[in-house]
C-alpha cells in the first residue's frame, strides 16, 4: 500500500485536543497510578553475601607460585616479576604498593 508522506498527520482537529495543560493532566496521571511495592518483599528475593555456603563445595586448582613470580610483602599478593617496583629490607615490593 502506497504511502503519501506529504500529508498532514494531525488535523486542526487533533492539534487542538493536545493542549500543554492536557498533556500535563496525563502525566501526572500516570505518575500517580504507580504501584507501591514493599521494600521487605522485594528484598526477601535477594541473598546476601554472607549467606551459609557451608553445603557448597570449591573447585579451584591452586598452583603454587611461579619461578617468575613473587610475593608482595605488602599487600601480599602473588605478582609476576614485571610487577616488582622495588625491594626493602630485602622483601619485594609490587608497583601497586610502592605507589
Amino acid at each position: 500500500m502506497a504511502t503519501d508522506y506529504d500529508t498532514p498527520r494531525k488535523t486542526d482537529d487533533d492539534a487542538n485536543e493536545d493542549s500543554i495543560e492536557e498533556l500535563k493532566a496525563r502525566r501526572n496521571d500516570k505518575a500517580a497510578s504507580t504501584v507501591d511495592v514493599d521494600e521487605f518483599e522485594q528484598a526477601e528475593g535477594l541473598e546476601l553475601p554472607g549467606a551459609d555456603l557451608s553445603n557448597e563445595e570449591l573447585s579451584v586448582r591452586v598452583l603454587p607460585r611461579q619461578q617468575d613470580e613473587f610475593t608482595c610483602m605488602s599487600c601480599f599478593l602473588v605478582h609476576h616479576r614485571s610487577q616488582l617496583a622495588e625491594e626493602k629490607n630485602g622483601h619485594p615490593i609490587c608497583r601497586d604498593c610502592a605507589a
